[in-house]
């Protein structure tokens, strides 16, 4: 979506089923520039459809509190658990259709993409700790911010800042 705004906000999102984090940046010349985080946080013993519901509830508030111009989404990644994977898919759907309604079209990113664009590296040993001490260094935030949800949904802004100015 294209921005009349001198800066345009980025809006990261780590999906989940119980914790979907999320973390909002700005882009000033080519460097990111944190602007807020924080988690929508569902109840784990309401029942799939209740917490499908809260997320979208969540997902459209959010949306119009911090006014992205572009979404980046952590693409599912194969899970051992089946049934996990698919809850994590109905999440992302759940996140997809809030963006959608807000005229947004969210970028999806898999998670080794992400590393190697807050790492230079991607594998095994881009750890969810190293993650989150760049991403800490690359936004000058005090600390890491918890839950990792956070730090996970501000890694995919940030690799969606460095991957929206590469020519296609």
């Amino acid at each position: 979506m294209s921005t009349s705004r001198q800066h345009p906000r980025i809006l990261g999102v780590d999906p989940g089923s119980q914790i979907t984090g999320w973390g909002l940046i700005e882009i000033e010349g080519s460097e990111p520039r944190w602007l807020d985080h924080g988690v929508i946080r569902l109840h784990q013993k309401a029942s799939l459809p209740e917490r499908l519901s809260l997320l979208f509830d969540g997902m459209t508030s959010l949306l119009s509190k911090t006014e992205p111009d572009e979404v980046a989404v952590e693409e599912l990644y194969v899970a051992r658990n089946a049934r996990s994977a698919l809850i994590l898919g109905h999440a992302r759907g759940v996140i997809m259709l809030a963006c959608a309604r807000h005229g947004l079209i969210p970028e999806e990113y898999p998670a080794n993409t992400v590393k190697q664009a807050v790492l230079g590296q991607g594998g095994a040993s881009a750890t969810k700790e190293r993650v989150a001490f760049m991403v800490r260094a690359i936004l000058g935030l005090d600390e890491i911010p918890q839950p990792a949800d956070i730090t996970d949904a501000l890694a995919c802004a940030i690799c969606h800042a460095h991957k929206r100015d590469l020519p296609t």
